[in-house]
């Protein structure tokens, strides 16, 4: 490894020190179902967001609800206090389209149709509310 690619990891490292996520990746259904689910959520705080996944009915709201949780506990982790003294919010989920399975199904005249089965990467970033002080 050269030594500005040792350095550009390094400070990548440092950053994350101080950023709370969690990254759920390939998980199986579109990326175009898991956005709608994570544009109701996004800056918001997680309490609230976590009552939205609770009760949403799309398929997709319980594994994006764990990754929530997720985040939390590496808050809680990393800084060692507790999630509920603090008022965490979604500082920001962002939903990257993954591996595509491309599979044929059968059509009329010898033809195929082509579905393909998408899946996604969801990185979600918490963080603290900041109060100005006068």
């Amino acid at each position: 490894m050269g030594v500005r690619k040792r350095e550009m990891a390094e400070a990548r490292k440092e950053a994350n020190k101080s950023t709370y996520f969690a990254k759920l990746n390939n998980y199986p259904t579109s990326p175009r179902k898991m956005r709608l689910l994570a544009d109701l959520i996004r800056n918001m705080p997680v309490e609230k967001a976590l009552n939205i996944l609770r009760f949403h009915t799309q398929h997709a709201s319980t594994p994006l609800s764990k990754l929530v949780v997720s985040a939390v506990k590496n808050y809680e982790a990393k800084t060692g206090l507790r999630a509920e003294d603090s008022a965490l919010f979604i500082k920001e989920i962002r939903v990257d389209s993954a591996q595509v399975l491309k599979r044929f199904r059968p059509a009329p005249q010898g033809r195929a149709y082509r579905i393909r089965k998408r899946s996604n990467h969801v990185t979600v970033v918490v963080d603290t509310v900041k109060v100005e002080q006068q």
